[in-house]
């Protein structure tokens, strides 16, 4: 086992502090974490739309269903707002954390990456008219401002704003003598940084165009992100992400945070897809998303903790440990690990770095194969990551309550996985800190 850790900490840890500190990473990362509120406001539009035809269609409530007809149509129009144009939301805010991150000008480098984005997708849309399909030229292709255009944004965001970022650095600005209020001032000085971003992929745009025939935002969603999202579904990828994110944490590091690029640019964009297709009456396309992994096998935080502050509670004869089990116990419940991984800790304990990383991979696994044989719906709704086990999964799979079996079930293993390792942490704790240590009065 000390070997194990051992290895871990010469080659493992070092990499994700690595990681951890690429200021493009942490700004990809800041960028979807601002967006939450997009994400919360236009899944639960899908969960009251669901809900009032749940109503209407499965218990015949149809005067339920026609008294909230209101509330359903401030749901479409709640969702025009939010999902609709999430990777429109998301370039500005991608523009305004790099600049956070590289101390630029915030406002400025938004509008680029914003303007960047749009100038990467394509301007030619196809409407239905009367059952024909009509296109419509010199008009954005609506569909790309969602989800769909979700790696032009990142892509074309962080082109535009490293154009625009190396100019402003190289003091390339309108030098004027005169006093004026600082407003004035800071546009000024992004004004020519921002004119040869703009103009740069524009440039890059239009040659991609005139070689290929197609716009970039097309061949990248066909080419790059349609491919990464699927890959994305398979079984080793999924399990290596998991994996990953319980060895990070295991050092300390937020393994959701180092690798929340990843996590959010591939399964967040599934997570988004299987929204849309659910408000438009469609089958959701993918089983896996980002929320799988918080509904089905991180509950109580990364490690399914919560699971472990339980075992304490009815295996452990500490009085020390079953202290800090009642301390953790209710931010466990809304999935806040931190007490328990740092006040045991799990943290660089060689006892439960078993068990840390083999329940969430046996959840996952589990979970996986009972969505991929159609057991129980994907998720398909955003539920905030405090939502306590059992109802999350119940929301977040559009009201199964097949998700709730599954969920207790996830619990119970990860339950008896702890266990053992719990009541070998209280021998090694009974040999080394006999228990009239902690008795002692101060």
């Amino acid at each position: 086992m000390n070997r194990i850790v051992r290895w871990l900490e010469d080659y493992v840890l070092p990499l994700a502090n690595r990681i951890g500190q690429v200021r493009w990473l942490v700004a990809l990362r800041d960028a979807f974490v601002s967006l939450m509120p997009i994400t919360m406001a236009g899944s639960l539009a899908v969960l009251i739309k669901s809900l009032v035809h749940a109503a209407d269609v499965n218990l015949g409530w149809h005067t339920f269903a026609f008294a909230m007809q209101p509330l359903v149509n401030i749901s479409n129009l709640v969702w025009r707002g939010t999902f609709s144009l999430f990777a429109f939301l998301f370039a500005l805010a991608l523009g305004y954390q790099l600049a956070k991150s590289f101390e630029g000008n915030r406002l400025a480098a938004a509008i680029v990456s914003v303007s960047s984005f749009a100038i990467s997708i394509a301007s030619v849309a196809t409407v239905k008219f009367h059952g024909d399909s009509l296109t419509v030229k010199n008009a954005f292709d609506i569909s790309q401002f969602s989800t769909t255009g979700l790696f032009t944004a990142i892509i074309f965001g962080s082109i535009g704003f490293a154009i625009y970022f190396a100019c402003y650095k190289a003091r390339v600005m309108i030098r004027l003598t005169a006093n004026m209020p600082h407003a004035e001032q800071a546009a000024f000085d992004s004004l020519l940084p921002a004119m040869i971003a703009i103009f740069s992929v524009g440039g890059i745009n239009y040659i991609f165009q005139l070689l290929t025939g197609k716009y970039f935002g097309d061949w990248l969603l066909t080419t790059i992100q349609l491919p990464l999202v699927k890959w994305g579904q398979g079984f080793g990828t999924v399990m290596l992400i998991t994996l990953l994110v319980q060895i990070f944490w295991f050092f300390g590091l937020n393994g959701l945070g180092v690798l929340s690029p990843i996590l959010d640019s591939i399964w967040l964009t599934a997570q988004n897809n299987n929204i849309t297709a659910i408000r438009n009456g469609h089958v959701p396309p993918y089983v896996w998303v980002r929320g799988s992994f918080d509904v089905f096998a991180w509950f109580g935080g990364a490690g399914g903790t919560l699971m472990l502050v339980i075992a304490i509670l009815m295996f452990s004869k500490r009085s020390d440990y079953r202290t800090i089990a009642k301390i953790s116990l209710a931010p466990g419940i809304f999935n806040i690990g931190e007490p328990i991984l740092f006040g045991l800790p799990v943290v660089l304990n060689p006892v439960y770095l078993i068990p840390f990383v083999v329940a969430p991979l046996v959840n996952v696994a589990f979970s996986y194969w009972v969505s991929i044989m159609g057991l129980v719906n994907p998720v398909q709704v955003a539920v905030p990551s405090i939502m306590p086990p059992i109802i999350g999964p119940f929301l977040a799979c559009n009201y199964d309550w097949r998700a709730i079996v599954l969920s207790i079930v996830n619990m119970i293993v990860a339950l008896l996985i702890w266990m053992p390792f719990v009541k070998a942490a209280d021998e090694i704790a009974e040999t080394n800190h006999p228990k009239t240590f902690f008795n002692t009065q101060f």
